[in-house]
């Protein structure tokens, strides 16, 4: 298939909002596809190549090249050139990964080239998300949807799930099945706005601390350990620790679920961000991951995914008790309160409410699971705003977020630091007005971002701050997104770099 093929059905996806019409345009696409195109082209479609990340950075994707007038680059090509990208390391790789993308850009035309700069950063956003895409696949190889789904789940590989969908028996779709050693899409939460309101709504239910460190699924073989991050990247070398730990455990075969963080001298959390650096560090080093379990997917050759959660924790503390994340289980909204405070008073980040009837649904974000933490907002100034793509080309998104430094310990007195970007939580209401707003304000525009005066007061919420070497204010913020404009408050009366810097640990 030519890669123009796969573009015009993206950007088909990227102009509608009928989600009817995301599956029907993605389906076709699907359905014209080889069988060795499959996987490529789904890893196209997620922005995520199947060779995992290129080691390409902004900079070098956006420099100028001349482009082809004629589409003629295919699917397999492209993978071709990623593979030989992926591959080029060492002496002369550089100047090797070079000609290799101005070879690719050369060959691609104008607009072929911004949907591949997009899928190598990983930043696509056609609003075909996973779930849309499933839901194609089983539209284009007329195959149930829950079947497609639990496939891609249990295989942790929606390509290859495509695959077997498409060009093999509804039986062999059937029969992907959870294997040790493979690992499984992680189950999701939705979200509560209390402890007690989740238990209203889930009933009997286990109420669990939840931790502010790094998701991890543990698979043992006899005593091969394998640890998998949520996005199911093996890092098992990194986590000897952990390996060790779960290898000392009464059980033969088994599948773990469950977080890993760093603990202070106290036995308290230590800030996420010391936890994610340990976490993503190739060399030994001094601060230990302590491993939390919440959920067991299989134990000793016997799947568990489809047993109620109270099963599976059954048996999880049998197995694992002492490394259990700390949990309550109740029907009452009081003592789910209490619950809560006691785990913002430990220093994590709030609570888990699961319901104990409910089965692992591995890669869906369900009902029965549901997130209760406290939401900050603050009110911050736009210092300026980048242009979006996919279906907001032609509209200002991404907005540069700055605190007020009125003591001028960050720059000059009076000024703004800034501390974070943000497109989320914009409607199409807000997308249209900060287009028309922003140039009136402008004080100079680089390629793709306007820079404005700073005066216009907009209110974010978080879900906290960490420590950051890219801001001058020290501070970033995490999981920003917008809750609306403030045009009742001046910049004068914006949140402060001291505010932030307060919510610090440590």
């Amino acid at each position: 298939m030519l890669l123009r093929e796969v573009v015009d059905a993206t950007d088909g996806v990227s102009r509608t909002s009928s989600r009817k019409a995301k599956i029907a345009a993605l389906a076709q696409v699907l359905s014209s596809l080889a069988r060795q195109e499959v996987p490529i082209t789904v890893g196209f479609l997620l922005a995520k190549p199947r060779q995992g990340r290129l080691g390409v950075g902004w900079r070098t994707l956006a420099a100028e090249r001349d482009h082809a007038e004629v589409a003629t680059l295919g699917v397999l090509d492209v993978d071709a050139a990623f593979e030989r990208l992926a591959v080029a390391v060492g002496t002369g790789s550089t100047a090797r990964r070079q000609a290799e993308l101005d070879a690719l850009a050369h060959a691609a035309t104008a607009t072929e080239w911004d949907f591949l700069t997009r899928v190598i950063l990983g930043e696509l956003r056609t609003g075909a998300l996973e779930g849309v895409l499933l839901d194609a696949i089983a539209v284009a190889a007329d195959r149930p949807t829950p079947s497609v789904r639990r496939a891609a789940m249990l295989s942790g590989d929606v390509g290859a799930a495509a695959s077997v969908a498409l060009f093999d028996s509804s039986a062999a779709l059937d029969e992907v099945g959870l294997v040790v050693g493979r690992a499984v899409l992680p189950m999701l939460a939705a979200t509560a706005s209390s402890a007690g309101e989740a238990v209203a709504a889930t009933g009997d239910s286990s109420v669990e601390y939840k931790l502010d460190g790094a998701r991890i699924q543990v698979h043992r073989t006899g005593d091969e350990v394998r640890v998998f991050t949520r996005t199911l990247a093996d890092v098992t070398h990194r986590l000897p620790e952990i390996v060790e730990t779960v290898r000392a455990l009464p059980v033969e075969t088994a599948i773990f679920d469950g977080e890993t963080l760093a603990l202070d001298e106290d036995g308290a959390p230590r800030a996420f961000q010391e936890t994610m650096s340990r976490f993503g560090s190739e060399a030994a080093t001094a601060v230990a991951l302590r491993p939390w379990f919440f959920d067991l997917l299989h134990l000793d050759g016997r799947d568990l995914l489809d047993e109620p959660l109270h099963v599976r924790q059954a048996e999880l503390d049998r197995v694992a008790g002492e490394w259990r994340v700390p949990a309550v289980r109740t029907a009452d909204p009081d003592v789910a309160e209490q619950t809560a405070r006691a785990a913002l008073a430990a220093g994590h980040e709030g609570v888990m409410v699961k319901g104990v009837d409910a089965p692992y649904q591995a890669g869906r974000r369900g009902k029965s699971w549901l997130k209760v933490k406290p939401v900050l907002t603050f009110d911050l100034v736009v210092l300026a705003v980048e242009e979006g793509s996919g279906r907001r080309s032609g509209q200002l998104s991404n907005l540069h977020l700055g605190a007020r430094d009125p003591e001028g310990a960050f720059g000059p007195v009076g000024g703004f630091v800034m501390v974070g970007k943000t497109f989320k939580g914009l409607t199409d209401q807000l997308l249209a007005w900060q287009t028309a707003h922003f140039p009136t304000i402008a004080t100079a525009q680089s390629s793709n971002t306007v820079h404005v005066r700073p005066e216009t007061v907009v209110e974010i919420a978080i879900d906290g701050v960490q420590r950051s070497a890219r801001y001058p204010g020290g501070v970033a913020l995490r999981f920003a997104r917008v809750k609306g404009y403030r045009p009742d408050k001046t910049a004068a009366e914006a949140d402060t770099i001291d505010v932030l810097r307060a919510l610090l640990r440590g």
